[in-house]
């Protein structure tokens, strides 16, 4: 299973060998967050030099998110701010990535097995059952409007909060997983704690954003299991824009007067450590830039 992890840097993150095999060129990742068990990741990554790699088979579910840079997939040129997604038994065409690209990918369901494709074999399927969009070419939806904004939340009687907007890039109406972009506006808050029934992550790619675990600035990033708390948010005076995933409707259950205590008598902590206090709340992997974890005001 993949750690909660809240927040890392990508200052803090190192660079590894890019897991994409039949690939030729260089290219390098960053590990957001990574589950040991089946693959499944949530890398940044980076080209530096050409690369180019044949039509194929992912073995995961795969999305790619250009944060800058060009990549063409077949024929189709995509730049900053645009997206493609392959889910399992799809067909990728050829794709090149130019110098200096650097994306976001997501792995869900799988690992870094890609087989490269015989363009007349059994395996081959339609090019055009990928997703391919640009979120620049899309309008911002109010999550309030049912129509366009966010039906997935309505359906399940979920209550969006006016201020924030979205641009939807994926969305499985059989199982509800979804990628999208989410707006706040300056100053835009909601003050009760909330989770969810599904896990959800983001990345920072604009603004800055306060809530319980710290203030997530451009950059950082979160995966948080479901049933996480979290919350009394509130958007930077430039706003916030994140790409956000979920594997399922994003529902938001309300909390009021929570509160979390930790406490005992020491056994064997040893000499001057008597009056030590109780051992804190089980916080979630996070990065040395980020700062010292705050204490939330319902601990």
């Amino acid at each position: 299973m993949r750690p909660h992890v809240e927040l890392v840097d990508i200052r803090d993150l190192l660079w590894h060998p890019a897991e994409m095999p039949h690939g030729t060129g260089d290219a390098e990742q960053q590990n957001l967050c990574y589950d040991e068990e089946d693959g499944s990741a949530s890398l940044r990554v980076r080209f530096n030099s050409d690369w180019s790699r044949p039509a194929g088979l992912h073995k995961a579910f795969t999305e790619w998110y250009i944060l800058e840079g060009e990549v063409q997939l077949g024929d189709k040129t995509l730049v900053k701010n645009d997206y493609w997604a392959a889910p399992k038994g799809i067909l990728t065409p050829e794709i090149k990535a130019k110098a200096g690209t650097i994306i976001l990918l997501f792995r869900e369901y799988g690992d870094w097995t890609f087989t490269p494709a015989d363009s007349n074999g059994p395996e081959a399927r339609d090019f055009d059952e990928l997703t391919i969009c640009s979120a620049d070419s899309q309008d911002w939806f109010d999550v309030t409007d049912p129509e366009n904004g966010s039906p997935m939340d309505f359906e399940r009687g979920g209550t969006p909060v006016p201020g924030l907007f979205i641009k939807m890039l994926y969305h499985d109406v059989e199982t509800g997983f979804y990628t999208r972009l989410i707006k706040a506006k300056p100053g835009w808050r909601e003050h009760p704690l909330a989770h969810h029934p599904c896990f959800e992550e983001a990345y920072c790619l604009e603004g800055s954003f306060d809530y319980n675990f710290g203030e997530m600035v451009e950059g950082q990033y979160f995966w948080r299991p479901k049933g996480i708390r979290h919350g009394d948010f509130t958007s930077g005076d430039d706003g916030t824009v994140w790409i956000l995933r979920c594997d399922g409707q994003l529902v938001d259950w309300y909390t009021d007067n929570a509160s979390v205590e930790m406490k005992g008598d020491p056994v064997n902590w040893g000499e001057g450590y008597e009056d030590t206090e109780p051992p804190e709340f089980v916080y979630p992997a996070r990065s040395r830039s980020v700062g010292p974890m705050k204490r939330p005001d319902y601990m």
